[in-house]
C-alpha cells in the first residue's frame, strides 16, 4: 500500500508501535501493506517464545494503518473485532513479517487477512483476521455564551 514512510513514522512516535520496534514497508500494491519487527526477549512469553499479544498487535497496526491510508479525508478506522491463530512459533532474535490484505472495503467496516510469517525461518508464525470499523472524524467545539 502507498504509505508516506516518513509521514508513518512520525506519527506512531511515542506509542506502542514504536515501543515494538514496527517499520512498515512501502510498496505500490493498493490492497496490502507489509511491517516486519523484531522478536526481543522483552516481546517474549515465559517459554522464551514470541508473545501472542505481541504478534496480534503487530497485525492490528497493520491493518489499522492500511483501513486508515484507505479512509477519507474525514474518516478514521478502529479495531472493532480480531481472530488469530497462532501456528508456530518465533525465537529471539528472529525478524517477523506481517503481511496484510483487505478483504473487504465496506462504507462501515474494512476486513484484514493478516500472515505474520517468520523472516528467518520462512515459517507461518500466526494468521490473524482483523475487522475495523469506519467513522466520520468528530470534531468536537467549546461551546461558548
Amino acid at each position: 500500500m502507498k504509505l508516506d514512510a516518513n509521514n508513518i513514522r512520525e506519527r506512531i512516535k511515542n506509542t506502542f508501535m514504536e515501543t515494538l520496534d514496527i517499520t512498515f514497508i512501502e510498496s505500490d500494491d493498493e490492497m496490502s501493506l507489509e511491517a516486519i519487527m523484531p522478536v526481543t526477549q522483552q516481546m517474549t512469553q515465559t517459554m522464551g517464545i514470541l508473545h501472542g499479544g505481541a504478534t496480534i498487535t503487530l497485525a492490528e497496526s497493520v491493518a489499522g494503518a492500511g483501513s486508515n491510508a484507505l479512509c477519507a479525508g474525514d474518516e478514521r478506522c478502529f479495531g472493532m473485532q480480531i481472530s488469530a491463530s497462532h501456528i508456530s512459533s518465533a525465537q529471539v532474535g528472529e525478524v517477523v513479517r506481517a503481511i496484510g490484505v483487505i478483504q473487504h472495503k465496506g462504507r462501515s467496516t474494512h476486513v484484514w487477512n493478516v500472515d505474520v510469517i517468520s523472516d528467518t525461518t520462512g515459517k507461518l508464525i500466526s494468521t490473524i483476521r482483523v475487522t475495523n470499523a469506519v467513522v466520520k472524524q468528530v470534531v468536537y467545539f467549546k461551546k461558548t455564551e
